[in-house]
């Protein structure tokens, strides 16, 4: 009846996005930018719940 892979889909990815973009708006390394993003699309749900605890942050308080 409904699709739930495809919304559960469309949630991880502008999850995703979301997180991409706060990683390069961060007072980060460029490499650390870099290695971020690269785990964040390679490991999508997994990269990003690492992210959420240990990733670097917005510059913004």
């Amino acid at each position: 009846m409904f699709e739930y892979g495809g919304i559960l889909g469309l949630i991880i990815l502008i999850a995703d996005v979301w997180a991409i973009v706060n990683i390069m708006g961060s007072s980060a390394s460029t490499g650390s930018k870099v290695l971020w993003t690269v785990i964040i699309l390679v490991l999508p749900i997994l990269g990003l719940i690492i992210w959420l605890f240990a990733g670097p942050r917005s510059g913004r308080v």
